[in-house]
Protein backbone atom coordinates (compact mmCIF):
# COMPACT_ATOMS: atom_id res chain seq x y z
CA UNK A 1 0.00 0.00 0.00
CA UNK A 2 1.36 3.70 -0.39
CA UNK A 3 -0.13 7.15 0.15
CA UNK A 4 -0.07 9.39 -2.93
CA UNK A 5 3.13 11.28 -1.81
CA UNK A 6 2.97 14.87 -0.87
CA UNK A 7 6.34 15.35 -2.62
CA UNK A 8 7.69 16.51 -5.63
CA UNK A 9 11.39 15.27 -6.23
CA UNK A 10 11.26 11.64 -7.40
CA UNK A 11 8.12 12.14 -8.90
CA UNK A 12 10.12 14.77 -10.87
CA UNK A 13 13.11 12.07 -11.46
CA UNK A 14 10.44 9.54 -13.12
CA UNK A 15 8.84 11.86 -15.25
CA UNK A 16 12.11 12.53 -16.77
CA UNK A 17 12.21 8.52 -17.43
CA UNK A 18 27.54 8.10 11.06
CA UNK A 19 27.90 6.35 14.31
CA UNK A 20 26.28 7.24 17.63
CA UNK A 21 28.03 8.34 21.04
CA UNK A 22 27.75 10.12 24.25
CA UNK A 23 27.09 13.79 24.97
CA UNK A 24 29.12 16.42 26.99
CA UNK A 25 28.85 19.31 29.04
CA UNK A 26 25.77 21.73 27.84
CA UNK A 27 26.75 25.37 26.11
CA UNK A 28 25.06 28.57 26.93
CA UNK A 29 22.84 27.68 23.03
CA UNK A 30 21.13 24.73 25.50
CA UNK A 31 22.58 22.27 23.14
CA UNK A 32 25.97 20.08 24.35
CA UNK A 33 29.16 22.14 22.79
CA UNK A 34 30.02 18.81 21.02
CA UNK A 35 26.73 19.24 18.41
CA UNK A 36 26.64 23.25 18.33
CA UNK A 37 30.46 23.97 17.89
CA UNK A 38 30.89 20.85 15.94
CA UNK A 39 32.97 21.21 12.71
CA UNK A 40 31.80 19.48 9.05
CA UNK A 41 34.25 17.61 7.59
CA UNK A 42 33.23 18.20 4.01
CA UNK A 43 34.44 16.25 1.15
CA UNK A 44 33.64 14.78 -1.63
CA UNK A 45 30.46 12.68 -1.82
CA UNK A 46 30.66 8.57 -2.27
CA UNK A 47 29.15 5.97 -3.61
CA UNK A 48 28.14 5.05 -7.42
CA UNK A 49 25.50 8.35 -7.47
CA UNK A 50 27.42 10.51 -6.15
CA UNK A 51 27.15 13.85 -8.27
CA UNK A 52 29.91 15.32 -10.52
CA UNK A 53 31.08 19.01 -9.58
CA UNK A 54 31.69 20.73 -6.97
CA UNK A 55 29.17 19.20 -4.38
CA UNK A 56 30.15 18.11 -1.10
CA UNK A 57 29.04 16.16 1.72
CA UNK A 58 29.31 15.57 5.53
CA UNK A 59 27.58 14.45 8.59
CA UNK A 60 26.04 16.12 10.99
CA UNK A 61 25.42 14.64 14.39
CA UNK A 62 22.11 15.32 16.58
CA UNK A 63 20.66 14.27 19.19
CA UNK A 64 18.37 11.07 19.11
CA UNK A 65 16.44 12.47 21.58
CA UNK A 66 16.26 16.10 21.56
CA UNK A 67 14.34 16.12 24.91
CA UNK A 68 18.30 14.34 25.80
CA UNK A 69 20.61 16.86 23.90
CA UNK A 70 23.03 15.49 25.97
CA UNK A 71 22.27 12.18 25.27
CA UNK A 72 22.60 9.65 22.29
CA UNK A 73 23.47 10.81 19.28
CA UNK A 74 22.51 10.05 15.17
CA UNK A 75 24.40 11.39 11.90
CA UNK A 76 22.47 12.93 9.36
CA UNK A 77 23.40 13.26 5.72
CA UNK A 78 24.20 16.90 4.17
CA UNK A 79 25.05 17.87 0.84
CA UNK A 80 26.16 21.16 -0.40
CA UNK A 81 27.86 23.16 -3.34
CA UNK A 82 29.10 26.72 -2.58
CA UNK A 83 27.89 29.67 -3.82
CA UNK A 84 29.43 30.82 -7.62
CA UNK A 85 29.63 34.50 -6.23
CA UNK A 86 31.74 36.49 -3.40
CA UNK A 87 28.76 38.53 -2.45
CA UNK A 88 27.14 35.22 -0.61
CA UNK A 89 24.44 35.88 1.32
CA UNK A 90 24.57 32.63 3.54
CA UNK A 91 23.09 28.90 3.09
CA UNK A 92 19.72 27.79 1.22
CA UNK A 93 18.09 24.66 3.18
CA UNK A 94 16.45 22.87 1.15
CA UNK A 95 13.77 19.72 1.48
CA UNK A 96 11.52 18.24 -1.44
CA UNK A 97 9.43 16.83 0.82
CA UNK A 98 7.31 13.65 1.34
CA UNK A 99 7.96 13.10 3.93
CA UNK A 100 10.44 11.00 3.19
CA UNK A 101 12.87 12.13 0.25
CA UNK A 102 16.23 12.56 0.05
CA UNK A 103 17.72 15.56 -0.52
CA UNK A 104 20.74 14.41 -0.64
CA UNK A 105 20.16 12.31 -3.74
CA UNK A 106 17.82 14.98 -5.48
CA UNK A 107 19.47 18.37 -4.60
CA UNK A 108 22.76 18.12 -7.58
CA UNK A 109 19.58 17.27 -10.48
CA UNK A 110 17.95 20.63 -9.32
CA UNK A 111 21.11 22.53 -9.73
CA UNK A 112 20.41 23.90 -13.44
CA UNK A 113 16.69 24.95 -12.01
CA UNK A 114 18.44 27.29 -9.11
CA UNK A 115 21.23 28.16 -11.43
CA UNK A 116 20.14 32.03 -10.05
CA UNK A 117 20.03 31.58 -6.48
CA UNK A 118 23.22 29.53 -6.61
CA UNK A 119 24.71 32.33 -7.54
CA UNK A 120 24.69 33.88 -3.70
CA UNK A 121 23.62 31.23 -1.41
CA UNK A 122 25.14 27.94 -0.64
CA UNK A 123 22.67 25.20 -1.69
CA UNK A 124 22.12 22.79 0.99
CA UNK A 125 19.99 19.89 1.36
CA UNK A 126 20.09 16.68 3.70
CA UNK A 127 18.30 12.95 3.97
CA UNK A 128 15.79 13.50 7.43
CA UNK A 129 16.28 11.61 10.50
CA UNK A 130 14.44 8.24 9.26
CA UNK A 131 15.90 8.72 5.74
CA UNK A 132 18.00 7.45 3.13
CA UNK A 133 21.57 8.23 4.57
CA UNK A 134 20.21 9.31 7.91
CA UNK A 135 19.63 6.41 9.64
CA UNK A 136 17.10 5.49 6.78
CA UNK A 137 14.61 3.56 7.55
CA UNK A 138 13.38 -0.16 5.50
CA UNK A 139 10.28 -2.28 7.00
CA UNK A 140 10.12 -4.96 4.49
CA UNK A 141 12.22 -6.58 1.81
CA UNK A 142 11.45 -6.53 -1.93
CA UNK A 143 9.83 -9.74 -2.13
CA UNK A 144 7.03 -8.81 0.20
CA UNK A 145 6.53 -5.35 -0.68
CA UNK A 146 5.74 -7.35 -4.37
CA UNK A 147 3.31 -9.48 -2.42
CA UNK A 148 1.38 -6.61 -0.86
CA UNK A 149 0.65 -5.65 -4.74
CA UNK A 150 -1.56 -8.11 -4.89
CA UNK A 151 -3.76 -6.48 -1.70
CA UNK A 152 -6.86 -5.11 -2.15
CA UNK A 153 -6.25 -0.92 -0.74
CA UNK A 154 -10.17 -0.39 -1.61
CA UNK A 155 -11.40 -3.55 -0.48
CA UNK A 156 -14.95 -5.16 -1.30
CA UNK A 157 -15.92 -7.66 1.25
CA UNK A 158 -14.84 -8.92 4.62
CA UNK A 159 -12.11 -11.04 3.54
CA UNK A 160 -10.22 -7.90 1.59
CA UNK A 161 -10.78 -5.69 4.29
CA UNK A 162 -9.06 -8.19 6.88
CA UNK A 163 -6.05 -8.78 4.57
CA UNK A 164 -5.86 -5.14 3.77
CA UNK A 165 -5.71 -3.73 7.54
CA UNK A 166 -3.59 -7.53 8.33
CA UNK A 167 -1.21 -5.70 5.78
CA UNK A 168 -0.77 -2.23 7.28
CA UNK A 169 -0.35 -4.05 10.87
CA UNK A 170 2.75 -5.93 9.54
CA UNK A 171 3.85 -3.42 7.65
CA UNK A 172 4.49 -1.33 10.92
CA UNK A 173 5.77 -4.30 13.02
CA UNK A 174 8.22 -4.50 10.10
CA UNK A 175 8.75 -0.52 10.95
CA UNK A 176 9.11 -1.04 14.37
CA UNK A 177 11.67 -3.79 14.22
CA UNK A 178 14.12 -2.12 11.52
CA UNK A 179 14.13 1.28 13.17
CA UNK A 180 14.31 0.36 16.98
CA UNK A 181 14.47 3.54 19.40
CA UNK A 182 14.38 5.46 16.22
CA UNK A 183 10.87 4.82 15.76
CA UNK A 184 9.85 7.47 17.91
CA UNK A 185 12.30 10.36 17.33
CA UNK A 186 12.01 10.85 13.51
CA UNK A 187 8.85 13.24 13.59
CA UNK A 188 8.34 17.05 11.42
CA UNK A 189 9.05 18.81 15.09
CA UNK A 190 12.23 16.62 15.59
CA UNK A 191 13.36 17.53 11.82
CA UNK A 192 12.47 21.24 12.29
CA UNK A 193 14.83 21.28 15.68
CA UNK A 194 17.78 19.38 13.11
CA UNK A 195 17.30 22.27 10.99
CA UNK A 196 17.95 25.26 13.34
CA UNK A 197 20.96 22.94 14.47
CA UNK A 198 22.12 22.84 10.91
CA UNK A 199 21.70 26.72 11.04
CA UNK A 200 24.13 26.96 13.94
CA UNK A 201 26.92 24.68 12.82
CA UNK A 202 26.89 26.20 9.63
CA UNK A 203 27.78 29.32 10.60
CA UNK A 204 24.13 31.76 9.62
CA UNK A 205 22.61 33.73 11.88
CA UNK A 206 18.83 33.02 10.02
CA UNK A 207 17.63 30.14 8.63
CA UNK A 208 16.92 30.87 4.72
CA UNK A 209 15.06 27.94 3.45
CA UNK A 210 12.79 26.77 0.53
CA UNK A 211 10.73 24.01 0.94
CA UNK A 212 8.11 21.59 -1.18
CA UNK A 213 5.55 19.75 -0.61
CA UNK A 214 5.42 18.43 2.96
CA UNK A 215 8.50 20.40 3.07
CA UNK A 216 5.79 23.45 3.30
CA UNK A 217 4.55 21.46 7.00
CA UNK A 218 8.27 21.45 7.86
CA UNK A 219 8.70 25.13 7.29
CA UNK A 220 5.70 25.92 9.06
CA UNK A 221 6.94 23.94 12.06
CA UNK A 222 10.62 24.97 12.26
CA UNK A 223 8.77 28.89 12.15
CA UNK A 224 6.52 28.14 15.18
CA UNK A 225 9.18 26.89 17.26
CA UNK A 226 12.29 29.64 15.99
CA UNK A 227 9.95 32.44 14.58
CA UNK A 228 13.09 34.58 15.58
CA UNK A 229 15.38 32.92 13.30
CA UNK A 230 13.43 32.86 10.26
CA UNK A 231 15.53 34.32 7.18
CA UNK A 232 14.01 34.37 3.82
CA UNK A 233 11.69 31.24 3.49
CA UNK A 234 10.02 30.16 0.28
CA UNK A 235 6.95 27.31 0.76
CA UNK A 236 5.75 26.04 -2.57
CA UNK A 237 2.83 23.52 -3.26
CA UNK A 238 1.95 24.48 0.18
CA UNK A 239 -0.09 21.23 2.66
CA UNK A 240 -2.99 22.82 4.53
CA UNK A 241 -1.33 22.87 8.10
CA UNK A 242 -5.56 22.92 9.46
CA UNK A 243 -6.22 19.59 8.27
CA UNK A 244 -6.10 15.97 10.15
CA UNK A 245 -5.37 12.71 8.63
CA UNK A 246 -8.96 12.73 7.34
CA UNK A 247 -8.97 16.25 6.11
CA UNK A 248 -5.54 15.38 3.92
CA UNK A 249 -7.07 12.54 2.68
CA UNK A 250 -10.22 14.70 1.27
CA UNK A 251 -7.53 17.74 -0.16
CA UNK A 252 -6.08 14.74 -2.16
CA UNK A 253 -9.30 13.67 -3.41
CA UNK A 254 -10.38 17.01 -4.42
CA UNK A 255 -6.82 17.82 -5.97
CA UNK A 256 -6.27 14.38 -8.00
CA UNK A 257 -10.10 14.44 -9.42
CA UNK A 258 -9.26 18.17 -10.04
CA UNK A 259 -6.18 17.53 -11.92
CA UNK A 260 -7.78 14.50 -13.40
CA UNK A 261 -10.34 16.93 -14.94
CA UNK A 262 -8.14 19.32 -16.58
CA UNK A 263 -6.48 16.59 -18.22
CA UNK A 264 -9.38 14.97 -19.40
CA UNK A 265 -10.50 18.64 -20.72
CA UNK A 266 -6.99 18.46 -22.47
CA UNK A 267 -7.52 15.85 -24.46
CA UNK A 268 -11.91 17.29 -25.14
CA UNK A 269 -13.18 14.80 -23.28
CA UNK A 270 -16.12 16.11 -20.51
CA UNK A 271 -14.48 15.44 -17.08
CA UNK A 272 -17.88 13.29 -15.94
CA UNK A 273 -18.35 10.98 -18.96
CA UNK A 274 -14.48 10.59 -18.81
CA UNK A 275 -14.06 9.92 -15.10
CA UNK A 276 -17.11 7.07 -15.34
CA UNK A 277 -14.81 5.35 -18.15
CA UNK A 278 -11.97 4.95 -15.87
CA UNK A 279 -13.85 3.83 -13.44
CA UNK A 280 -15.52 1.10 -15.05
CA UNK A 281 -11.93 0.35 -16.23
CA UNK A 282 -10.94 0.04 -12.56
CA UNK A 283 -13.22 -2.12 -11.75
CA UNK A 284 -12.73 -4.60 -14.66
CA UNK A 285 -8.85 -4.86 -13.67
CA UNK A 286 -10.01 -5.13 -10.12
CA UNK A 287 -12.01 -8.56 -11.68
CA UNK A 288 -9.20 -9.16 -13.73
CA UNK A 289 -5.83 -7.86 -13.78
CA UNK A 290 -4.89 -7.21 -16.65
CA UNK A 291 -1.39 -9.06 -18.41
CA UNK A 292 1.53 -6.63 -19.23
CA UNK A 293 4.77 -7.70 -21.04
CA UNK A 294 6.92 -8.35 -17.97
CA UNK A 295 4.76 -11.32 -17.02
CA UNK A 296 3.18 -9.66 -13.77
CA UNK A 297 -0.16 -8.59 -13.51
CA UNK A 298 -1.81 -5.08 -13.66
CA UNK A 299 -3.99 -4.78 -10.26
CA UNK A 300 -6.22 -2.02 -9.86
CA UNK A 301 -3.92 -0.74 -7.16
CA UNK A 302 -0.99 -0.65 -9.76
CA UNK A 303 -3.43 0.50 -12.40
CA UNK A 304 -4.42 3.68 -9.44
CA UNK A 305 -0.96 4.38 -9.21
CA UNK A 306 0.15 4.26 -12.83
CA UNK A 307 -2.79 7.07 -13.01
CA UNK A 308 -1.53 9.06 -10.74
CA UNK A 309 2.01 9.98 -11.69
CA UNK A 310 1.52 11.55 -14.43
CA UNK A 311 -1.17 13.83 -13.08
CA UNK A 312 2.05 15.61 -11.38
CA UNK A 313 3.29 17.30 -14.00
CA UNK A 314 1.18 18.26 -17.42
CA UNK A 315 4.10 17.64 -19.84
CA UNK A 316 3.40 13.65 -18.77
CA UNK A 317 -0.53 13.88 -19.80
CA UNK A 318 0.27 12.41 -23.37
CA UNK A 319 1.53 9.29 -21.23
CA UNK A 320 -1.54 8.65 -19.42
CA UNK A 321 -3.58 8.99 -22.98
CA UNK A 322 -0.84 6.22 -24.16
CA UNK A 323 -1.33 4.35 -21.13
CA UNK A 324 -5.50 4.31 -20.58
CA UNK A 325 -5.45 3.19 -24.28
CA UNK A 326 -3.46 0.57 -23.74
CA UNK A 327 -4.85 -0.95 -20.90
CA UNK A 328 -8.52 -0.51 -22.44
CA UNK A 329 -7.16 -2.56 -25.15
CA UNK A 330 -6.34 -5.55 -22.36
CA UNK A 331 -2.53 -4.51 -22.36
CA UNK A 332 -1.47 -2.96 -18.70
CA UNK A 333 2.04 -3.13 -19.57
CA UNK A 334 2.24 1.13 -19.67
CA UNK A 335 0.49 1.54 -16.08
CA UNK A 336 2.51 -0.80 -14.57
CA UNK A 337 5.99 0.64 -16.16
CA UNK A 338 4.43 4.32 -14.58
CA UNK A 339 3.26 2.44 -11.22
CA UNK A 340 7.02 1.11 -10.92
CA UNK A 341 8.25 4.83 -10.66
CA UNK A 342 5.85 5.91 -8.84
CA UNK A 343 7.22 3.12 -6.35
CA UNK A 344 10.40 3.33 -6.93
CA UNK A 345 10.86 -0.40 -8.34
CA UNK A 346 14.40 -0.57 -10.95
CA UNK A 347 14.23 -3.30 -13.45
CA UNK A 348 15.79 -6.10 -11.09
CA UNK A 349 13.12 -5.83 -8.48
CA UNK A 350 14.56 -3.74 -6.26
CA UNK A 351 12.08 -1.19 -4.47
CA UNK A 352 13.21 2.12 -3.00
CA UNK A 353 12.15 3.11 0.39
CA UNK A 354 10.45 6.49 0.25
CA UNK A 355 7.20 5.35 1.31
CA UNK A 356 8.71 3.53 4.44
CA UNK A 357 10.29 7.02 5.60
CA UNK A 358 6.84 8.54 4.78
CA UNK A 359 5.11 6.03 6.83
CA UNK A 360 7.15 6.28 9.92
CA UNK A 361 7.55 10.05 9.96
CA UNK A 362 4.05 10.79 9.48
CA UNK A 363 2.48 7.86 11.36
CA UNK A 364 4.62 9.57 14.02
CA UNK A 365 3.13 13.37 13.27
CA UNK A 366 -0.50 12.33 12.91
CA UNK A 367 -2.34 11.47 16.32
CA UNK A 368 -5.47 10.79 14.96
CA UNK A 369 -6.40 6.95 13.91
CA UNK A 370 -9.47 7.26 11.58
CA UNK A 371 -11.22 3.60 11.98
CA UNK A 372 -12.56 1.30 9.39
CA UNK A 373 -16.04 1.64 11.22
CA UNK A 374 -15.79 5.28 10.71
CA UNK A 375 -13.71 5.46 7.26
CA UNK A 376 -16.83 3.37 5.86
CA UNK A 377 -19.41 5.23 6.92
CA UNK A 378 -17.29 8.84 5.29
CA UNK A 379 -16.72 6.59 2.20
CA UNK A 380 -19.51 7.97 0.11
CA UNK A 381 -18.43 11.62 0.55
CA UNK A 382 -14.86 10.70 -0.73
CA UNK A 383 -16.80 9.32 -3.40
CA UNK A 384 -18.73 12.26 -4.45
CA UNK A 385 -15.10 14.62 -3.91
CA UNK A 386 -13.81 12.16 -6.31
CA UNK A 387 -15.46 9.30 -8.10
CA UNK A 388 -11.70 7.83 -9.59
CA UNK A 389 -9.21 8.38 -6.34
CA UNK A 390 -11.79 8.89 -3.30
CA UNK A 391 -12.65 5.49 -2.08
CA UNK A 392 -8.69 4.49 -1.87
CA UNK A 393 -7.65 7.50 -0.08
CA UNK A 394 -10.85 7.35 2.40
CA UNK A 395 -9.47 3.58 2.67
CA UNK A 396 -6.08 4.89 3.05
CA UNK A 397 -7.09 7.08 6.30
CA UNK A 398 -8.02 3.64 7.50
CA UNK A 399 -4.95 1.57 6.70
CA UNK A 400 -2.12 4.06 6.54
CA UNK A 401 -1.21 4.25 10.25
CA UNK A 402 -3.74 1.32 11.36
CA UNK A 403 -2.37 -0.54 14.46
CA UNK A 404 1.12 1.31 14.26
CA UNK A 405 3.55 0.69 17.42
CA UNK A 406 3.41 4.35 18.57
CA UNK A 407 1.18 7.19 18.90
CA UNK A 408 1.17 9.80 16.50
CA UNK A 409 1.76 13.71 18.34
CA UNK A 410 -1.02 15.71 16.90
CA UNK A 411 -3.81 16.03 15.37
CA UNK A 412 -2.71 18.78 12.78
CA UNK A 413 0.74 20.50 13.18
CA UNK A 414 0.92 24.12 14.80
CA UNK A 415 2.26 26.53 12.62
CA UNK A 416 1.60 30.32 14.35
CA UNK A 417 4.45 32.35 14.01
CA UNK A 418 4.28 35.62 15.66
CA UNK A 419 7.33 37.82 15.14
CA UNK A 420 8.79 36.15 12.08
CA UNK A 421 10.30 37.33 8.87
CA UNK A 422 7.54 37.37 5.92
CA UNK A 423 7.34 33.89 4.46
CA UNK A 424 6.35 33.71 1.06
CA UNK A 425 3.74 30.83 0.11
CA UNK A 426 3.39 29.72 -3.66
CA UNK A 427 -0.30 27.97 -4.39
CA UNK A 428 -0.65 26.20 -7.87
CA UNK A 429 -4.64 26.31 -8.74
CA UNK A 430 -3.94 22.40 -10.96
CA UNK A 431 -1.87 20.80 -8.37
CA UNK A 432 -3.23 17.49 -7.40
CA UNK A 433 -1.34 16.61 -4.35
CA UNK A 434 -1.69 19.85 -2.53
CA UNK A 435 -4.70 21.88 -3.55
CA UNK A 436 -3.74 25.82 -3.96
CA UNK A 437 -6.16 26.50 -1.02
CA UNK A 438 -3.18 25.41 1.41
CA UNK A 439 -1.67 28.59 0.64
CA UNK A 440 -4.07 30.74 1.81
CA UNK A 441 -4.56 28.43 4.88
CA UNK A 442 -1.18 28.30 5.49
CA UNK A 443 -1.13 32.17 5.47
CA UNK A 444 -3.71 32.42 7.83
CA UNK A 445 -2.16 30.20 10.51
CA UNK A 446 1.22 31.69 9.98
CA UNK A 447 -0.41 34.94 11.50
CA UNK A 448 -1.03 38.33 10.54
CA UNK A 449 1.99 40.24 8.74
CA UNK A 450 3.58 36.57 8.16
CA UNK A 451 2.33 34.60 5.68
CA UNK A 452 2.50 36.40 2.17
CA UNK A 453 0.10 34.51 -1.10
CA UNK A 454 1.17 34.09 -4.34
CA UNK A 455 -0.54 32.12 -6.32
CA UNK A 456 0.14 30.45 -10.16
CA UNK A 457 -2.72 29.87 -12.42
CA UNK A 458 -1.16 26.45 -14.14
CA UNK A 459 -0.52 22.68 -14.02
CA UNK A 460 1.35 19.85 -11.72
CA UNK A 461 3.00 19.91 -8.41
CA UNK A 462 4.79 22.89 -7.54
CA UNK A 463 5.24 26.03 -8.88
CA UNK A 464 9.16 27.44 -9.22
CA UNK A 465 10.33 26.00 -12.29
CA UNK A 466 7.72 25.15 -13.89
CA UNK A 467 7.22 27.28 -16.72
CA UNK A 468 6.09 31.02 -14.87
CA UNK A 469 8.15 33.59 -15.66
CA UNK A 470 6.11 35.52 -13.58
CA UNK A 471 6.69 33.21 -10.17
CA UNK A 472 10.04 32.48 -10.92
CA UNK A 473 10.52 36.00 -10.62
CA UNK A 474 9.01 36.76 -7.35
CA UNK A 475 10.49 33.85 -5.28
CA UNK A 476 13.85 35.04 -6.69
CA UNK A 477 13.60 38.58 -6.19
CA UNK A 478 12.40 37.84 -2.61
CA UNK A 479 15.30 35.01 -2.01
CA UNK A 480 18.36 37.44 -3.17
CA UNK A 481 16.67 41.20 -2.82
CA UNK A 482 14.35 40.42 0.66
CA UNK A 483 11.42 42.27 -1.59
CA UNK A 484 7.80 40.97 -1.14
CA UNK A 485 5.19 40.63 -3.47
CA UNK A 486 1.80 42.02 -2.65
CA UNK A 487 -0.36 39.04 -0.53
CA UNK A 488 -2.23 37.78 -3.06
CA UNK A 489 -0.38 38.48 -6.26
CA UNK A 490 -1.94 35.90 -9.35
CA UNK A 491 0.36 34.92 -11.83
CA UNK A 492 -1.43 33.37 -14.92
Amino acid sequence: MSRFARWTAAIAAALLVAGCGGGSSVGASGLPSSLASQKLDWGRCKGPSAPDGDWQCATLKAPLDWAKPDGETIGLALIRSRAARGDRIGSLLFNFGGPGGSGVSMMPSFASTLSTLHERYDLVSWDPRGVGASEGIRCRSDKAIQAAESIDVTPDDTAEEKAYLDDAADFGKGCAKAAGKLLGHVSTTDTARDMDLMRQVLGDRTTHYFGISYGTELGGVYAHLFPKNVGRMVLDAVVDPTADSVGHAKNQALGFQRALDDYLRSTGQDPRQGSKKITALLRRIDAEPLPTSSGRKLTQTLALTGIVLPLYSKQSWPVLTSALQAAEAGDGSQLLRLADDYNERDASGHYGTTTHAQRVISCLDDRQRPTPQSVRKLLPEFEKISPVFGDFLGWDAAGWCHDWPVAGQYDHPVVSAPGAAPVLLVGNTGDPATPYEGARKMADALGKGVGVELTWKGEGHGAYGNGSTCVDSAVNAYLLHGTVPKDGTVCS
